[in-house]
């Protein structure tokens, strides 16, 4: 978009801007950094910003999450500088400084994190020697996380980098077989909290041991925990994968990309060996575990095969969500349901360098001919104008698409990537063993009584 513009000369001039996008499907930095510290036990985020920051965050963030409020430090809870025009013209350092000792008087806390936006950015206030004014009386962190550097799942990683920088030392020891898991973001992951719990409970059944950081009680000494793990393991093809790069340099820790969230039987198992490989779990424990686990699930399928396989055989399908939960839904719905993938929209805005593997993910070792069209895009208006040019049975998306769904493609359509605000997600989740068997059980209230 270029626009006319006078300059302080009095010349006229032409400036480009980004193009605007229709309801993007992430918040900005400070969103995700403000969400990460939510979602860690025991910490109390300390906006630095203007106050509608934190409110837009706590409505069009947790809320978009599957209706969910922000904890106990979230939306009007969350302490904030509230700056205004007075603070651009000069500064804000001292009303941070007042905030951060009246928040340690006030509210109880493991760990307090100072989440500066835009204006301390652009305004030059110097918050880490602020911060470090505080260092003596309680654990405090600073994680910047202007909202113009990037969007959510940046922030997801600045608050990482923070957390590395500012709390972490080297371990005493490494612990045989202890795990952290990275690439969950909380609320951009929708089912984000389902999902820590349900690969913590799949990791412990082969002999791990699960550190997850976020959700657990106990949240300050899970962090601190972080080097002492013997493998990290990832389940993004992006988001988190800069901290596992830092924690190997800084502390040897090896890691393991995954790259999705494993969905249903197959993918699963696939999970559970590479992960027992990398710890030295004996494979004979693994295969067990795996073969108690099919058993369970393929039999429970045996009660709603029929269903599906006469309503939607083999349906055309179109996938829409940050890369990690498209990647895992869309080799589920391949391998195990026999869908077509016919359209794979990514929406979080991947960095470049990473799109190459993104794109292998969803397009090998596919059990069928027909590859998905894979499109990277995170503007409504262009996604509703692909979903128009194929011929769709079924949409999982986000609640964005589901009047689309229902007006002009005439497909199911299920609200799986974010915002997600026609249905309520506490810890329900799609991952491991049974995962599958949920998606089809929030997927047939759509046309289960009909047929």
């Amino acid at each position: 978009m270029t626009l006319t513009v006078v300059g302080g000369d009095g010349d006229f001039q032409a400036v480009e801007y980004p193009e605007v996008t229709e309801s993007p499907r992430f918040t900005c930095a400070l969103g995700g950094a403000y969400g990460a510290a939510l979602a860690t036990f025991g910490a109390v985020p300390i906006l630095h910003s203007g106050a509608g920051c934190g409110m837009a965050n706590a409505h069009g963030m947790t809320y978009a999450a599957g209706l969910n409020s922000g904890g106990a430090c979230g939306t009007t809870t969350t302490p904030c500088s509230g700056l205004i025009e007075e603070h651009v013209v000069f500064g804000g350092e001292d009303k941070l400084r007042r905030l951060i000792k009246s928040t340690l008087e006030l509210m109880k806390g493991e760990l307090f994190v100072v989440i500066s936006g835009c204006v301390p950015a652009l305004i030059g206030d110097d918050v880490d020697s602020v911060v470090a004014e505080f260092k003596d009386q309680a654990p405090v962190i600073h994680v910047k996380s202007s909202g113009f550097v990037g969007n959510a799942y940046l922030g997801y990683d600045l608050y990482l980098d923070a957390v590395i920088d500012g709390l972490l030392e080297p371990p005493r020891a490494v612990e045989k077989r202890l795990v952290n898991i990275f690439g969950i973001v909380p609320n951009q992951n929708v089912f984000w909290k389902g999902e820590l719990k349900v690969l913590k409970s799949l990791l412990e059944k082969i002999g791990a041991k699960v550190n997850t950081v976020f959700s657990d009680f106990g949240s300050l000494g899970n962090l601190k925990r972080i080097p002492e793990a013997q493998l990290n393991i990832l389940f993004n093809p992006n988001s988190g994968l800069s901290a596992c790069r830092k924690l190997k340099e800084r502390f040897e820790t090896p890691f393991l990309n995954f790259g999705r969230v494993p969905v249903g039987p197959k993918e699963t198992a696939e999970f559970l060996r590479l992960a027992g490989k990398a710890l030295k779990i004996p494979q004979k424990k693994i295969e067990g575990v795996i073969f108690e686990e099919e058993r369970d699930v393929y039999r429970h399928m045996e009660y709603l095969a029929e269903m599906f396989m006469v309503s939607m055989p083999h349906a055309s399908a179109a996938f829409i969500g940050d890369a990690r939960t498209v990647v895992s839904l869309l080799r589920y719905g391949v391998n195990e349901l026999g869908w077509i993938p016919s359209l794979a929209i990514i929406t979080d805005d991947p960095p470049p360098e990473t799109r190459d593997e993104i794109a292998r993910l969803l397009t090998e070792d596919l059990e069928v001919a027909l590859k998905p069209r894979v499109l990277f895009e995170y503007d409504s208006h262009r996604v509703r104008l692909a979903l128009r040019e194929e011929p769709l049975q079924v949409i999982l998306g986000s609640s964005l698409e589901k009047y689309i769904a229902q007006k002009e493609s005439e497909a199911h359509h299920l609200s799986v990537s974010f915002p997600v605000y026609d249905r309520l997600v506490v810890d329900r989740s799609y991952a491991g063993f049974r995962g599958g068997i949920n998606l089809l059980e929030d997927m047939s209230q759509n046309f289960g009584g009909p047929l």
